[in-house]
């Protein structure tokens, strides 16, 4: 019997066709994701670390295997499912309310509660008071911030994260790992994350998938079991160089 929510990936094989030949891309991924937990995935650039997580939300179902959501068939994109990409994607015409209630238009909800939904997304990612600006009114961190927020407001079991801090200088980028550590601390929302960042993995996760690439295999799922969020101390220091030493196998 699956946990509620629990993710189950089972022996997901993934082959595109380039030119009339096919390219295998992912190879027997299988991986359990528990309620709660915060997983990266790292790995190599063509390893499939972003096709995975397109499998996962259910932007494209021609693969082999299954993956499974507390139990039931992932069969297309879902409210179960959030995702965020590097590029915040959000509409530069729409306000920062107007971008993130857009995601709730589909929800049979009455217009009191999505007021709500939306109000709370803006505050847990620290963005109240710029209710009324535009996309390009707000930094690169605060937009990015504001899709979180727009994938956050349906409440999915999962939200999935596309190297959303890949475009943000080293600064912004800090500030916002601890920004995503504080929203999955108060939700607690089950997060998968692909970053090549090591030290980002090794900041915000439970624990750390490493992939090898063509075709992508998980070689290792490496346990994040640190005293302290502290990138200087030894512990913090080891786990990266492990993560490190999987990659450079």
């Amino acid at each position: 019997m699956a946990a509620f929510n629990e993710l189950a990936i089972r022996h997901v094989t993934k082959t595109y066709t380039v030119d009339d030949t096919p390219l295998p891309v992912l190879q027997d991924i299988s991986l359990s994701v528990f309620p709660g937990e915060f997983v990266s995935i790292v790995g190599a650039s063509g390893c499939g670390k972003s096709t995975l997580l397109r499998l996962i939300v259910g932007l494209d179902d021609h693969f082999r295997g299954e993956i499974l959501l507390g139990g039931s068939p992932v069969n297309g994109p879902g409210a179960d499912r959030g995702i965020v990409f590097q590029d915040h994607r959000l509409f530069p015409w729409l306000t920062l309310t107007e971008n993130v209630a857009l995601a709730l238009d589909a929800l049979p909800l009455p217009a009191e509660e999505k007021t709500q939904r939306v109000r709370d997304a803006i505050a847990l990612v620290g963005l109240t008071g710029f209710e009324r600006a535009r996309p390009a009114q707000l930094s690169g961190g605060m937009a990015q911030r504001a899709a979180i927020a727009r994938a956050l407001v349906r409440r999915p079991a999962i939200l999935l994260l596309d190297e959303p801090l890949g475009a943000l200088d080293s600064l912004n980028r800090t500030r916002l790992q601890d920004a995503l550590l504080d929203i999955w601390e108060a939700q607690r929302t089950t997060v998968i994350m692909v970053t090549h960042d090591v030290e980002e993995a090794v900041y915000l996760s439970t624990r750390i998938v490493v992939m090898e690439p063509r075709p992508g295999r998980i070689r290792s799922v490496i346990p994040v079991e640190l005293i302290a969020r502290d990138r200087a101390a030894p512990d913090f220091v080891a786990l990266k160089q492990r993560v490190l030493a999987d990659l450079r196998h």
